[in-house]
């Protein structure tokens, strides 16, 4: 079965896309989840807001 240029296209244009979306994230900074509030945290900066 013979490709046609759409095909290879397709293909250059995934390769391109994703090669450009990982070099995108190289030298992000800052965490890669989200930080636990304790519980306690959480009740010290409800009552700041409180007062």
């Amino acid at each position: 079965m013979k490709s046609c240029w759409a095909q290879y296209l397709l293909c250059w244009v995934i390769a391109v896309l994703g090669a450009g979306s990982m070099l995108s994230a190289c030298g992000q900074k800052g965490a890669l989840v989200k930080p636990v509030v304790s519980t306690e945290t959480a009740d010290s900066a409800k009552h700041k807001k409180e007062q």
